[in-house]
């Protein structure tokens, strides 16, 4: 089957290498970045290129420093549980091995969410994350690093899969999180510090980024940022990024799968997220249910099975043994503004959100690459 997937900007530079860039920055040693004598890393999670650039004039600080070659590509799938795990490990999905927002355990009928099985399905920290933390590694060859960030993430399993190595600093807002930061830069010669402002995203989901709510929740972390950049010492460097963007689709616009739908014969796990269906199928199935689903929805939707997702390289270059059966036999990605849920489930709470992503439209996968202090040199 010959594929036709988006293309990324020529400009756009892969999010798997912001941290390594900006740990080079400290040795004088980027690319990309100026040389800094400490360096702080922001995620807004959530925040698109497009969802920024449409909206320039409620964050006049970031847009203002955003140059139009200023973009990264994120993962696949662009959901925060892949990319998170992308930008801290330096690695993509095919190597760390968190395949999507859920994904099955090989060889049971689990799929468990990515972001919180740690704590409800028992997924290990140390090994079902498979790559080694950049933070780790440079706690462990002396580098001072900390992660600033809401107190909820303490103490979490994901915390640990991706941040181990670094001290927990907790701190209550965007702004106060973001001058805690600076402090910690300057007050430590060769430290690395990532900080999370997850606010945006929670917005975008309860009410949509085209909302007055998220308009409102931006101009709070523009004005957060813009303190933080005034704030931050002369040879301090910082980049400012996301981990995707997002679009907003109405309810509507909703697949329902219900009971004794044809397309979900042969399914015996409907997992992934709504705009990235992960399909586990029947022994032998993987044909026949791919099949079906282009034949309903290949108009708005790219329908690829596990073999032709990896040759297309969506997870990354390399995609370990281990990892492959993590994977979905056949996935269904959005490419239209609709989002598939499984109605036959109870729980129907997912079907309020409004905001969505992971799948590969760009306002989904291209995300700001700011750059502050001295990395902007």
């Amino acid at each position: 089957m010959s594929l036709s997937l988006p293309a990324d900007p020529p400009s756009a530079r892969s999010l798997t290498d912001v941290v390594p860039q900006l740990v080079a920055s400290l040795d004088g040693a980027s690319d990309w970045f100026a040389s800094a004598r400490s360096a702080v890393l922001v995620l807004v999670d959530g925040l698109g290129r497009g969802n920024l650039t449409a909206r320039a004039g409620h964050a006049r600080f970031l847009t203002s420093r955003m140059g139009k070659r200023d973009a990264a590509r994120t993962v696949f799938p662009t959901t925060t549980a892949t990319a998170l795990t992308s930008l801290l490990t330096g690695t993509d999905a095919g190597v760390h091995g968190i395949v999507g927002y859920r994904a099955r355990i090989p060889g049971t009928l689990r799929a468990p969410n990515q972001l919180k099985g740690w704590e409800t399905d028992g997924l290990d920290p140390l090994t079902w994350q498979r790559a080694q933390p950049l933070l780790e590694r440079e706690a462990a060859g002396g580098r001072r690093c900390f992660v600033v960030s809401e107190a909820a993430y303490a103490t979490t399993g994901f915390t640990r899969a991706l941040q181990r190595g670094a001290e927990f600093v907790s701190a209550a807002t965007p702004r106060e999180r973001l001058l805690a930061a600076a402090d910690l830069a300057a007050a430590h010669a060769g430290a690395l510090i990532y900080v999370y402002l997850p606010e945006l995203d929670k917005i975008g989901h309860a009410h949509g980024w085209e909302s007055a709510q998220w308009v409102a929740g931006l101009e709070i972390v523009d004005a957060a940022i813009a303190e933080f950049g005034g704030r931050l010492d002369a040879r301090t460097g910082a980049v400012v990024t996301a981990d995707h963007g997002m679009v907003d689709v109405p309810a509507h616009r909703h697949v329902l799968l219900r009971e004794g739908d044809a397309l979900l014969g042969d399914v015996e796990i409907v997992a992934g997220e709504p705009r990235l269906l992960q399909l586990y199928v029947s022994r032998g199935a993987t044909e026949d249910v791919a099949a079906r689903w282009r034949a309903a929805e290949g108009g708005r939707s790219w329908v690829l099975t596990r073999t032709e997702a990896i040759a297309a390289g969506l997870y990354g270059a390399t995609v370990d043994a281990e990892v492959v059966p993590r994977i979905g036999d056949v996935l269904v990605a959005a490419r239209a503004i609709v989002a598939y849920y499984d109605d036959r489930l109870a729980d129907k709470k997912a079907q309020r959100m409004i905001g969505q992503h992971g799948s590969l439209a760009d306002q989904e996968r291209i995300v700001p690459l700011i750059r502050l202090g001295a990395s902007a040199g």
